[in-house]
């Protein structure tokens, strides 16, 4: 059982990296004058209340990443907890938990289609992270 807490809190930890790692990583070196530049905008929007005009190549980048960020997770939390059926599930509602009250609080930022897929996609790709590193 600790192994399985521990798994899970490994894996919102390496979720949570990886997400403001490659957030850091696509503003500053990849992408400043594009995803950096919509970040700085969404940012404002959100601080003032106002609206953003959407960019859905940025929000289609964004759902990719979420899904290879949730992949890993799982992939980490099952290699820690030494199984992956009820360690990655777990993360995936904790994660699907928190990424429910972030999106919303972003909802102006991307467009609908973004945040459903944002959310649905949380649980099945952690768990499909953890099967991955089931064992042989």
């Amino acid at each position: 059982m600790v192994k399985i807490v521990i798994g899970i809190i490994v894996g919102f930890l390496v979720w949570s990296i990886v997400w403001v790692g490659g957030q850091a990583f696509l503003e500053s070196t990849v992408s400043p004058n594009w995803i950096g530049q919509y970040s700085r905008e969404a940012e404002k929007a959100l601080m003032n209340n106002t609206p953003i005009a959407h960019d859905s190549m940025i929000a289609l980048i964004f759902l990719v990443r979420s899904f290879f960020t949730s992949i890993i997770a799982g992939y980490m939390c099952a290699l820690i907890a030494g199984e992956f059926k009820r360690s990655t599930l777990i993360l995936g509602i904790i994660l699907l938990a928190v990424g429910l009250m972030v999106q919303i609080m972003a909802w102006a930022v991307f467009p609908v289609w973004y945040h459903i897929a944002f959310l649905l996609l949380l649980v099945p790709m952690t768990v499909f992270g953890g099967k991955l590193r089931r064992p042989s």
